[in-house]
């Protein structure tokens, strides 16, 4: 099977989003801490969704999805960074990951736009 970069870095963020999740242990942060999973595992399953898109418009409402949710993970990494429910070593490798999966997606999004045409 060939190796799909985006499909592969999606699924470790998804696992680096649950790990977070789980060793979160601040009172009261659970309103984020269930913002973050919906938004930090969403954006993978959205790109596995694309891989069977029934047509190329549905492939591209998929990805852009997955940008979107993207874009909300960031936010909700660095809510939690700057309140002190996770450390600077933990933001900042899942914010590179979710740098290099936007980046992806964008030009994933492009390309496909492109070839729709």
């Amino acid at each position: 099977m060939p190796e799909n970069k985006l499909l592969d870095l999606s699924f470790e963020f998804a696992v680096a989003i649950v790990n977070i999740v789980d060793g979160v242990t601040a009172s009261k942060s659970s309103y984020m801490t269930d913002q973050l999973a919906r938004a930090g595992t969403s954006v993978g399953a959205n790109i596995h969704e694309a891989q069977y898109a029934l047509s190329k418009r549905d492939f591209i409402a998929k990805l852009e999805i997955a940008l979107k949710e993207s874009n909300e993970t960031s936010y909700w990494l660095k809510l939690m960074f700057k309140t002190k429910r996770i450390d600077a070593q933990t933001y900042q490798y899942t914010e590179k990951l979710c740098g290099n999966i936007r980046r992806l997606l964008i030009s994933s999004c492009r390309t496909a736009k492109e070839n729709a045409k």
